[in-house]
């Protein structure tokens, strides 16, 4: 019985190993899977999280605050701040530094646009050297924005590693 079991696990194995489907890669389908890794991004409300984002990584303090809502709720690890005056005045400048050190490389970008609210998704590699120590570590991004006088605007932004 157990070698029966074992012919038929060999066997098993055997067929799947020569299956075509095994060894093809299919240029398009790869191009395809890399395309739907980034849908949605042409939109307006993409196009304001790229500007936010840039913002930060240039130190464009002026322009990242005006991208926020005075309200805006911002979770980050295990913090959280209330409002656009409160990231200005305290998290914006260290987050500013440590994004001038990286390197960022977008892995997965995702922007829906509803009535008046859309959301962004989006995971990047950072690597870097920040405070004396090497980086190299994923990043998870979910940011809420509105539409506010036909502009959009950031309501909520969630950034955890």
């Amino acid at each position: 019985m157990k070698n029966t079991i074992h012919q038929g696990l060999l066997a098993f194995v055997a067929i799947v190993a020569m299956s075509p489907f095994a060894f093809s890669h299919d240029g398009d389908t790869h191009n395809e899977a890399i395309a739907s890794m980034f849908t949605g991004t042409e939109t307006t409300a993409a196009k304001t999280v790229l500007a936010f984002h840039k913002a930060l990584e240039t130190g464009d303090v002026e322009t990242a605050r005006n991208l926020l809502v005075d309200n805006v709720l911002i979770f980050e690890g295990q913090g959280v701040e209330r409002s656009a005056k409160e990231y200005a005045s305290h998290h914006m400048l260290s987050d500013i530094k440590y994004l001038q050190a990286m390197q960022i490389d977008l892995i997965e970008h995702h922007v829906h646009e509803y009535d008046g609210i859309a959301t962004s998704f989006s995971r990047s590699q950072l690597t870097g050297t920040y405070k004396g120590k090497s980086i190299d570590r994923a990043s998870n991004e979910t940011i809420t924005l509105i539409k506010r006088d036909s502009q959009w605007k950031i309501s909520h932004i969630h950034w955890s590693n």
